[in-house]
């Protein structure tokens, strides 16, 4: 037991500092584990107000009992006004007031100047080119080489300044963009201008500290990766091979899909026109060939005269054996085809006639109109002969 004496001195010293901060319940931890260590005798006596410059540390072991009743007497430290009596009364001892445990801390912000500076100069950018400060004709190389140096500066595990997050995603929109052929020429196509002609509504939003869509600028025109992932690709030599990855395999799914869509409504819109098609195809086999025709031809070989008017026709090779139909219907349907023909061949030829007579009365042409009055109209010659027989 003796050799506990010396640790539970240091308890009960601890216990007085504890107090005198102010923080009873941890001078009563102390107390109890000193009284663990080295017991004494119960010397009970009335509770006095307990203040750290009324405890005796020349004869702790005496007074032990009593300081521990005097410190489960005092009103725990749930606040700082609690603590302050204990505080107030070490204040007259020790002289003047000190603060202890004070809980204010600097307010000096955790970013330069220089750091706020350039997340305010990416915030007034109008395009991606000015975001990395370099010039419209600027090569793949100039362009990677000006997004590393900004890329340290904005990077927000560094630069703690307001907006740096949004300034850095920016930056690396970009980058990604600019470094894309294809994207860099759709965004010098269309991007710019479309920038500049929402300018205004782009600085209002600035105005008030928010950021437009992630910068105007960037509307319609993203990057394939977040900008961390092309942070990473710069400066740890690696690459997000599987989130480009899937990104690539999405892009190639909806791209499957649209070609599969296009193609479906393609195809209904064909479907018909191939009806028809079919249609005519199908009638082809079940409609057959005229018995005759009124001009010659390969199948059309053998020449006839019709019985009433003599017009001649023509047929078929094995016409005798096939055609069992009367004979004198068909010369009566040959007639009248051919009287047809000349009517419409009539008409055109007055109307030519028409036309040329019309046009020399305009001009007044005398000779157009000679010509005119001499052209023949040999089919309504031949339809008045063949009406009047």
């Amino acid at each position: 037991m003796e050799g506990n004496k010396d640790e539970a001195q240091r308890c009960i010293d601890l216990a007085v500092q504890s107090l005198a901060e102010g923080k009873i319940d941890k001078a009563e931890k102390f107390l109890l584990k000193a009284e663990k260590l080295y017991p004494t005798e119960n010397a009970k006596s009335k509770p006095q107000p307990l203040t750290p410059g009324s405890l005796n540390h020349t004869e702790p072991f005496l007074f032990r009992p009593e300081l521990l009743a005097q410190v489960k007497s005092t009103p725990s430290s749930g606040g700082a006004g609690k603590a302050r009596p204990a505080a107030a009364s070490d204040e007259k001892d020790s002289g003047p007031r000190k603060r202890v445990n004070s809980d204010s801390r600097s307010s000096a912000p955790d970013y330069t100047n220089d750091q706020l500076e350039a997340v305010r100069k990416i915030k007034k950018c109008k395009d991606y080119y000015e975001v990395l400060g370099v010039s419209k004709t600027a090569t793949d190389s100039e362009i990677k080489k000006a997004y590393k140096k900004l890329a340290l500066q904005l990077h927000p595990d560094k630069n703690k300044a307001p907006g740096s997050v949004e300034a850095f995603k920016a930056l690396g929109n970009a980058a990604g963009v600019l470094t894309d052929a294809e994207k860099r020429k759709n965004y010098d196509l269309y991007g710019i201008n479309e920038s500049h002609s929402g300018g205004n509504s782009a600085s209002n939003h600035h105005g008030h500290g928010q950021f437009y869509n992630d910068y105007g600028y960037s509307r319609g025109f993203q990057a394939d990766i977040s900008a961390e992932e092309l942070f990473n690709m710069f400066f740890n030599g690696g690459f997000p091979q599987q989130n480009v990855y899937m990104r690539q395999q999405r892009r190639r799914h909806q791209a499957r899909e649209d070609r599969d869509g296009n193609n479906s409504s393609a195809l209904i819109n064909l479907l018909p026109i191939l009806l028809l098609i079919g249609l005519s195809m199908m009638s082809s086999f079940f409609i057959s060939d005229p018995m005759y025709s009124l001009t010659p031809s390969h199948k059309y070989s053998v020449k006839r005269e019709t019985n009433v008017l003599k017009i001649p026709y023509y047929v078929k090779d094995n016409f005798y054996s096939e055609y069992q139909g009367s004979v004198a219907r068909l010369e009566e349907s040959v007639e009248e085809d051919f009287v047809n023909h000349l009517k419409h061949s009539c008409s055109r030829e007055r109307n030519y006639r028409d036309s040329m007579l019309a046009k020399a009365r305009t001009f007044g042409d005398r000779d157009l109109y000679r010509k005119a009055q001499n052209i023949n109209t040999p089919s309504c010659e031949n339809l008045q002969k063949y009406l009047i027989t």
